[in-house]
């Protein structure tokens, strides 16, 4: 990102400002320089962290792209410097630069991918399958690796919600994985720790066995 590029149409943002919140109309989109930003979305026990972005980043562009209101609230936690570009601009900038066009279409094309992701998990008929995937799924999207394993922001509920079963059934697998040490309680409230992704996996293979059987 060239100085000129910057002094155009670029921002210093300090640590607590709040770019855009949930719900709100999108005229603007960011693409980080420097620094960095929480992505929160609000849920019954108020607002959830669900992804921080760093340099390189974009965000708020979908709501300039389809015109829907904000998905999301993104809040700086640490002082940055952003290109802050409203649906003109951005036309311009993908007509002129074919590298801002391909990070923005490679960026898209992973939300689609996660998308189509959690439609595979919802397909899936067992509960507890879907319960697993949905860490997995979390854990490799959101999580940040620690030296304890993946920590994810995530309230069973929340979690409960997204993959389409119950709470109670969450809380079920949760205390079994518990008993196996496959995850760890958290200081925070609302946090998973994930201490072996692999067997998760392992797990989650097991609990599909007798289907195979079953087709076979």
């Amino acid at each position: 990102m060239t100085d000129a590029l910057f002094a155009r149409f670029g921002r210093e943002f300090h640590s607590g400002e709040v770019l855009f919140r949930e719900g709100e109309t999108g005229e603007e989109m960011f693409v980080i320089q420097t620094g960095a930003v929480v992505i929160t979305k609000h849920t019954t026990d108020g607002e959830r962290p669900i992804a921080t972005l760093g340099r390189g980043e974009f965000l708020g562009e979908m709501a300039i792209l389809n015109g829907k209101p904000r998905t999301a609230t993104a809040t700086v936690t640490e002082d940055a410097r952003c290109l802050v570009l409203d649906k003109k601009t951005l036309e311009m900038m993908i007509a002129k630069n074919t590298e801002i066009a391909m990070r923005l279409i490679k960026k898209l094309a992973a939300r689609l991918d996660a998308a189509d992701t959690l439609v595979q998990i919802l397909l899936n008929p067992d509960p507890q399958a879907r319960v697993l995937l949905g860490l997995k799924r979390h854990a490799e999207s959101y999580g940040q690796h620690t030296a304890d394993g993946i920590r994810v922001n995530l309230e069973p509920a929340e979690l409960a919600l997204e993959v389409g079963t119950k709470p109670e059934q969450v809380h079920e697998v949760l205390t079994r994985l518990r008993r196996l040490r496959i995850i760890l309680d958290a200081a925070d409230e609302g946090t998973i720790v994930i201490a072996d992704v692999q067997r998760l996996l392992e797990f989650l293979e097991f609990l599909e066995m007798p289907k195979k059987f079953e087709a076979s």
